[in-house]
C-alpha cells in the first residue's frame, strides 16, 4: 500500500498537531504524503475524495458523512474559540450586548454583505443560523475578510484563526462570537473542525490512523519547543505570541479525544443545520468506529 493522502492546514493548532506523523517520528504510523491548504480548499478537497485524511469543517462533513468519518482525535473544538463577527468601529452596525439587541443585530446582518471564509465552514454555517439565513454572503480566503471590511467592501465579516487577536489592529469591532452564542444556546463548546477518515479505507487502517494522530499529538506536547519549529515554519508572518495564543486556544483536551460531551456537541449542531435544512440529515454514525 502507498502513503496515505494526508491534507490538513498551515495553521498553527494544525502543524503542531501534524507534524510528529509526517516527519516520521510516530513508530509504526502509517507513512503520508501530506498536502496543506486553506479550510475551504479542504473542504472541496474533501467533496471531491482528494484525501484520505483530512482536516475539515463540521459543515462540510454534514455534507460527506457517507463518505467520511471522523476521528476521535485532532478536532478544533472548546469554548471561547468560535468565529466572530466583526465590522468597522465606526460602521452603522452596533454589538449585541443585549438579547433584544442580537435580534436586531440578525436581522440586520441576514440584509448586508457578510464575507465568510468559505460555503462550507462552520463559521457560515453558525452564521447563517444566526441570521436565519444571509442574502448577501461574499466568500472569500480568511485572511482576506479583515482587509475587506476595512476598506468598506463588505459592511462585515465573519472572522476564523488567529483573527480572533488581530481584529482591532484593523480599526474593528467585534459585533458578536457566533460561538458564545452558540455555547449560550446549546450548554454545549463549539464544533468547529475535525480530522476525517475515508470510508473506503479498511478499519485496521482507520484504527492505525487514529492512533498516529493521537501519538503526534502526545509527542508534540511533550515536545513543544521541536514542534514550534515546524509551525513557524508555516506561519512566517504570524507573530510568534500569536501563534502561540492560537494553539492554547484551539489545541485541548477535545483535540485529544472529543469525548461525550463533544459527540453530544457535533450532534447537536448537525441535528440543528439538518432542522434548518441547511444540511441534509444522515442515518452515518459520526465516528469511523461507530
Amino acid at each position: 500500500m502507498g502513503p496515505l493522502r494526508l491534507a490538513y492546514s498551515p495553521c498553527p493548532n494544525d502543524t503542531f498537531l501534524f507534524r510528529a506523523w509526517v516527519q516520521g517520528l510516530i513508530p509504526g504510523a502509517p507513512r503520508v504524503e501530506e498536502q496543506l491548504e486553506d479550510i475551504d480548499t479542504l473542504n472541496l478537497m474533501a467533496l471531491r475524495d482528494k484525501a484520505d485524511v483530512v482536516k475539515i469543517s463540521m459543515h462540510a462533513f454534514a455534507h460527506l458523512r457517507g463518505s467520511y468519518a471522523l476521528l476521535h482525535s485532532g478536532g478544533a473544538m472548546g469554548r471561547g474559540c468560535g468565529p466572530l463577527v466583526v465590522a468597522p468601529k465606526d460602521g452603522r452596525l452596533r454589538p449585541a450586548p443585549s438579547l433584544q439587541r442580537v435580534a436586531v443585530l440578525a436581522d440586520e446582518l441576514a440584509r448586508v454583505r457578510v464575507a465568510l471564509p468559505g460555503e462550507l465552514t462552520t463559521a457560515a454555517l453558525l452564521a447563517g443560523l444566526f441570521s436565519g439565513g444571509l442574502k448577501q454572503p461574499v466568500i472569500m480566503p480568511f485572511d482576506d475578510i479583515m482587509p475587506a471590511v476595512a476598506a468598506g467592501e463588505v459592511e462585515a465579516g465573519v472572522i476564523i484563526h488567529e483573527g480572533r487577536f488581530t481584529f482591532g489592529s484593523y480599526g474593528l469591532r467585534r459585533l458578536i462570537d457566533l460561538g458564545e452564542w452558540w455555547e449560550e444556546f446549546s450548554r454545549l463548546p463549539i464544533p468547529l473542525g475535525g480530522i476525517a477518515v475515508s470510508r473506503g479505507l479498511a478499519p485496521e487502517i482507520q484504527a492505525e490512523i487514529e492512533h498516529a494522530v493521537r501519538a503526534s499529538l502526545e509527542h508534540a506536547r511533550a515536545h513543544p519547543d521541536e514542534a514550534m519549529t515546524y509551525v513557524g515554519e508555516h506561519s512566517q508572518e504570524m507573530d510568534p505570541d500569536v501563534c502561540r495564543r492560537h494553539i492554547e486556544l484551539y489545541v485541548n483536551d477535545f483535540t485529544l479525544d472529543y469525548g461525550e460531551e463533544g459527540r453530544d456537541a457535533i450532534q447537536q449542531l448537525l441535528d440543528a443545520a439538518a432542522c434548518f435544512g441547511v444540511v441534509p440529515p444522515s442515518d452515518k454514525g459520526l465516528f469511523w468506529d461507530d
